[in-house]
């Protein structure tokens, strides 16, 4: 069962649809909701974007990251949730001179599962990763941004600073996701 962890993100409401409309099972949760003690009844974790910076989302996003990655369970973490990932294993992020937003094109580096071809894609962020840790892998640049789609060295943990679930190619890719 997939867990969706709702940050507040305005887009969130469209991957709920996405996932209801591929039948795919999932629970969603807002962290300050959320009983970590769950987190053994799922098998895999979507988080989510989000509006504001708060410590405490922070936190818990954090204890899902490090929980998936000691419990092998796969997790995608979307715009914001590739942010904390790199953050939780000693990334940094940075603030932009002005928020992406719009349609972008993300050229793939690297073999993985989740996509083959170059995808068009919907950037929304004031922030971006600005250094990845050793243990992260890029498989994803695109010409405004060098770390738009992130995987964890050898297991199913990716990280894509767009948002998948606003363009057919992104869908694709969450759909992927949820099959691995």
């Amino acid at each position: 069962m997939l867990l969706v962890i709702d940050n507040g993100s305005i887009y969130t409401k469209n991957l709920i649809d996405f996932l209801n409309c591929k039948k795919i099972q999932f629970k969603k949760q807002i962290p300050h909701k959320l009983d970590l003690k769950s987190l053994d009844n799922y098998d895999s974790f979507i988080l989510s974007g989000r509006r504001k910076n708060e410590k405490k989302i922070n936190e818990i996003n954090s204890k899902i990251i490090n929980y998936s990655i000691i419990n092998d369970k796969k997790l995608l973490g979307i715009c914001y949730g590739a942010e904390i990932l790199a953050l939780t294993l000693g990334g940094t992020i940075r603030k932009l001179a002005f928020v992406q937003k719009g349609n972008e094109k993300i050229n793939i580096q690297k073999e993985n599962l989740l996509c083959n071809n170059d995808l068009d894609v919907y950037e929304s962020h004031g922030f971006e990763i600005s250094k990845l840790p050793d243990i992260l892998i890029v498989i994803g640049i695109s010409k405004n941004c060098k770390v738009e789609i992130i995987q964890y060295n050898k297991k199913l943990i990716f990280g894509t600073q767009f948002h998948p679930e606003m363009t057919e190619n992104g869908q694709s890719l969450i759909e992927k996701f949820c099959a691995l």
